[in-house]
């Protein structure tokens, strides 16, 4: 197992309204054209020098050696993007795409990244809307000078975890009115989606205002679930863009339930969360430990 800590520079990239894609083209096609996306963005995160550590649905996240790399990869994305042919669909049209930038140390295991810089483009790429690119001032401080007249300052917001209040720019990769333009398309689903969390009397909320909690056997989690198999902190829940990511960093693995049926087992991996059900750390609700096991209990509501 190979670990390290270095600077990198974080871009996730999203698939916008994936699902009115599924509803307007049907489960094959839209998974396909989605799959052509995802593909085309790990090329050109590879033609810029990136790292692709995973990808997941309509998703992707990637690393680059700097910033500059990753801002030209997350500029070429977007117009490869619009170039694309959809093959198949003569009435379909290329996806646009939210993307969220963070330079910053991590620790990179394996082909895996981990840090606080993970956590804040999560949080970036949450606040972007489609065709933009959304960063921090400490990350636009360490881009090319020639690059000034590309970032226009948006915004203050406040991330968990970091002190004081985080100055929000966009990189502009179009004309301005144009990008005025795709602003407003999915605001008003995203404020009305809330995540519910209940474990014992711990109820917690999840949504774009509390963007992350954290689940584990210490007291500093904000779910604490006393267990032998849970790790100190075990696992945690991120809201991206109106969805709740699962995502787990334990020994013994994290197990999900959701809608009553649908059962995955995650180990340093992510999923999204569906509907309502169970999670588990640590171990599954069978056999005979089932009524030794904690439950965490979600539900995602609708506002």
């Amino acid at each position: 197992m190979t670990r390290e800590n270095i600077t990198l520079a974080i871009l996730f990239a999203d698939v916008a309204d994936s699902t009115k894609i599924y509803e307007t083209l049907g489960n094959e096609a839209a998974q396909k054209l989605i799959g052509d996306c995802i593909s085309l963005l790990s090329k050109v995160t590879e033609s810029h020098q990136g790292t692709v550590i995973k990808t997941i649905g309509d998703e992707i996240m990637c690393t680059f050696p700097t910033t500059d790399d990753a801002v030209a990869a997350a500029m070429n994305m977007n117009r490869n993007l619009a170039n694309m042919s959809v093959d198949g669909n003569p009435g379909a049209f290329p996806p646009n795409i939210y993307v969220g930038i963070q330079l910053g140390p991590v620790i990179r295991e394996d082909n895996d990244v981990f840090g606080d810089a993970v956590n804040v483009a999560a949080r970036m790429v949450a606040l972007a809307k489609q065709r933009q690119i959304i960063t921090t001032e400490e990350t636009v401080e360490a881009m090319h000078s020639d690059s000034e007249n590309t970032v226009r300052y948006v915004d203050k917001t406040t991330i968990k975890g970091k002190s004081g209040e985080t100055k929000i720019y966009e990189i502009m990769w179009e004309e301005k009115d144009e990008t005025i333009m795709m602003d407003a398309s999915l605001d008003s689903v995203i404020i009305e989606t809330r995540l519910e969390v209940k474990s014992g009397n711990q109820i917690l909320e999840v949504d774009q205002n509390r963007p992350s909690i954290t689940l584990g056997r210490q007291n500093h989690n904000d779910l604490v679930i006393d267990d032998v198999r849970v790790s100190r902190t075990h696992a945690r829940i991120e809201y991206r863009r109106g969805k709740f990511v699962l995502i787990d960093q334990s020994t013994n693995g994290t197990y999900a339930v959701m809608q009553g049926e649908k059962s995955i087992k995650l180990k340093r991996d992510e999923a999204a969360l569906l509907g309502n059900g169970i999670i588990t750390l640590g171990r599954k609700t069978v056999g005979n430990e089932s009524g030794k096991v904690p439950l965490v209990h979600f539900e995602i509501k609708i506002i």
